[in-house]
């Protein structure tokens, strides 16, 4: 029955008692509940430690990578040049003289108002030839000069093309090499890919008016120069890779003396990254240590208690923990990673001296960079493991957690409709008993109303 019951004939305040009894009988559902909100922060703090993990490891995993602690820096002595060392570069110095920029072609051809017309009266064909001689023939649509510079982009050819105003109502084709060097040399003619072959053709840059603005030609530099041993080097580009080995030469203008390269150890590079691997190592071990800490409270009376984290007690993430911490202090090299400038505190956290660092590696550059690389890979070797989507130790937490979530929350579904069908059955107890008050109550007015309308008995 949907109508509210209350006291229609006892009196009580049935909704009361119902709502009462169901409390107790809710008691179970609220334990799951309360377990529920329990696995959903555990959960929450699974996967910011596993977020932590995975910026560890990736961090780790770089520095640890071949060649990764091999940094150099190279600089040089005019601002002209500038020079770039790779990982496999090797720390020494080296004077180039840079004697030529390269340039990409461009030639213009003179002033026209019209493409010409052939014997026939067609738009004359157009034919680039590129350095290794491979021809390219155009057939414009038409006489206009926007349909040339069309039909010459939509070649494919070694030049593209645009049309420049030359004034009085006149215009010159200008192309330009798709290719940077030496290597994008182009000539250009009036006439078919055959009539090339037979020099019949017309050289368009020959014509009076026409000029070839650029040349195509390669950068070049000299080492060594004014000795027996003096060398050019080109380049298509201004850029001369490899001028030392993994080093890399960038000219914006030609030098009138030899430039001095210098390429050292980046120690400031390198110890950064140590510094970075200690600082992110710092942050996993805090974020366990803070979770894991027990706080106590005192409440009004002065009866205190304690309180554990939430990874109080936690076996697999202590073991996540010890296995980064033990990454860190292990020996390397047969020496302390104290020796490299990093030192394990009493908390448990890591501390880093970057003077310490730099000593070691002005000392043994080889061998400071081999001992970073290994406890880096010792540290991505933990947090794997730890982290590994498919088998990492914590991702399996989290599973473990999300599963019992699942579960749970089916039981508390389960108990919805227990409690619902439990308060309709106390509803209808309740219903009925007032209904069976109500009718012994009608009774009993009956029989007073029928007790009272008898004569009275006569008196002796």
């Amino acid at each position: 029955m949907g109508t509210s019951i209350d006291g229609l004939a006892s009196g009580l305040n049935t909704t009361s008692m119902i709502d009462a009894q169901m409390a107790v009988e809710a008691l179970p559902q609220q334990q799951l509940q309360s377990k529920v909100a329990t696995d959903q922060s555990m959960i929450a703090s699974l996967t910011s430690l596993n977020t932590n993990l995975t910026v560890l490891n990736s961090l780790a995993s770089s520095i640890s990578a071949p060649g990764a602690t091999n940094m150099f820096t190279a600089t040089t002595n005019n601002p002209a040049v500038t020079a770039t060392a790779s990982t496999t570069a090797a720390a020494g110095s080296i004077d180039v003289t840079v004697t030529q920029l390269s340039s990409t072609k461009i030639g213009v051809t003179q002033a026209l108002t019209t493409w010409p017309t052939d014997a026939t009266g067609n738009p004359a064909h157009l034919t680039l030839v590129d350095k290794t001689g491979k021809a390219t023939e155009i057939t414009p649509a038409s006489t206009s000069l926007d349909d040339v510079v069309k039909a010459v982009n939509a070649a494919g050819g070694p030049a593209t093309a645009v049309k420049v105003p030359a004034g009085n109502g006149t215009y010159r084709l200008q192309l330009t090499s798709t290719t940077g060097g030496a290597a994008g040399d182009f000539q250009a003619y009036q006439g078919t890919a055959a009539d090339v072959t037979a020099g019949t053709a017309t050289d368009l840059f020959a014509a009076p008016t026409a000029a070839i603005v650029k040349p195509a030609q390669d950068a070049q530099a000299v080492l060594y120069a004014g000795t027996a041993a003096q060398q050019t080097i080109t380049s298509s580009s201004n850029t001369f890779s490899e001028v030392l080995p993994g080093v890399a030469v960038t000219a914006t203008a030609v030098s009138s003396s030899p430039v001095t390269v210098t390429v050292a150890s980046d120690t400031a590079g390198i110890t950064k990254k140590a510094s970075d691997l200690v600082s992110s190592v710092n942050n996993l071990l805090g974020l366990i240590s803070s979770s894991s800490a027990v706080s106590t409270t005192t409440n009004s009376a002065g009866v205190a208690s304690a309180q554990g984290g939430v990874f109080t007690g936690n076996s697999s993430v202590r073991a996540v923990s010890d296995a980064v911490t033990e990454a860190v202090v292990a020996p390397v090299n047969g020496k302390s990673p104290s020796d490299y400038g990093i030192v394990i505190e009493k908390d448990g956290t890591f501390t880093f001296d970057k003077d310490k660092f730099a000593s070691a590696l002005a000392a043994d550059p080889a061998g400071t960079q081999s001992a970073l690389s290994q406890i880096a890979a010792r540290v991505a070797t933990a947090t794997t493991n730890a982290s590994d989507p498919v088998n990492g130790s914590v991702p399996q937490l989290i599973k473990g957690q999300q599963s019992e979530v699942s579960d749970l929350t089916s039981q508390i579904a389960d108990w919805d409709t227990r409690l619902a069908d439990r308060r309709a059955s106390l509803k209808a107890v309740y219903t009925n008993m007032e209904v069976m008050l109500g009718n012994l109550k009608s009774q009993s007015s009956w029989l007073s109303g029928q007790l009272a309308s008898l004569a009275p008995a006569p008196s002796k």
